[in-house]
């Protein structure tokens, strides 16, 4: 058994938070689609880029609501200098006509969901989890080798991060994912949560999360383990 553990520190932070998780099997990532589906995928993500620019009206990226929020939301912990929620990154794209490209099916399909509710969504490779997958604290000392680097870049003392036994999966919260649980075309299981920090929009987060695994389902085969929300008052899920 293999469980997602928020530890009460992050509910210390962020009492009134959601969470939504979706664990997967049998993901396709390396099935060929057909042109039609692909060309389904590739609407999707555009379509996501325009209904983007409605949450952000304002230049610079900082004046608009979700940014600001999530900007507030990264004072509570110690970050790495710049660090930004990844839903800033995507509407700042949006933001300078520069929409978000195609990846990897999987990352398309997450991408689109995340832009078209305003939501930062990360996924990872959960076989490459070690153990639980927790969310919480972090002392500043474990292994983190983020994608794209070369060299470790260990978390922050007090910093809030998503870990296992091994290191960290994802600093700052959800600013960047490290290379040893990166999902890939031979992927096959995986971990996937998208946050939220305004408690009015939790019925946005099952919409969300709801349309994220259909989707998931429709075009990559993919088998739901787990699909739940947790809350101050839900704070763990079995994954598989």
């Amino acid at each position: 058994m293999q469980k997602f553990i928020t530890d009460d520190a992050f509910w210390e932070l962020f009492p009134d938070a959601a969470i939504a998780i979706l664990s997967l099997s049998d993901v396709r990532e390396a099935a060929q689609l057909d042109a039609e589906k692909e060309e389904e995928i590739r609407t999707l993500l555009q379509e996501a880029n325009e209904t983007a620019k409605k949450y952000v009206p304002n230049d610079p990226i900082s004046e608009n609501t979700v940014p600001k929020l999530w900007r507030q939301a990264y004072q509570k912990f110690p970050t790495k200098k710049g660090a930004r929620c990844s839903i800033e990154a995507l509407l700042k794209r949006v933001l300078h006509g520069t929409p978000v490209g195609s990846i990897l099916p999987s990352v398309d399909i997450t991408n689109s969901i995340s832009l078209r509710y305003a939501f930062p969504i990360g996924a990872e490779n959960l076989d490459a989890i070690v153990g639980d997958l927790h969310l919480g604290l972090m002392k500043g000392d474990e292994d983190f080798l983020p994608i794209g680097s070369e060299k470790p870049e260990p978390p922050l003392p007090g910093e809030l991060a998503y870990y296992d036994e091994k290191g960290v999966v994802c600093r700052c919260w959800n600013w960047r994912d490290g290379q040893r649980t990166e999902i890939n075309e031979k992927t096959t299981n995986e971990f996937i949560a998208m946050e939220c920090i305004e408690p009015e929009r939790i019925q946005e987060l099952q919409a969300a999360l709801d349309e994220l695994a259909g989707l998931m389902q429709k075009y990559l085969s993919a088998e739901v383990k787990a699909k739940t929300i947790l809350t101050a008052q839900n704070r763990e899920t079995v994954l598989r």
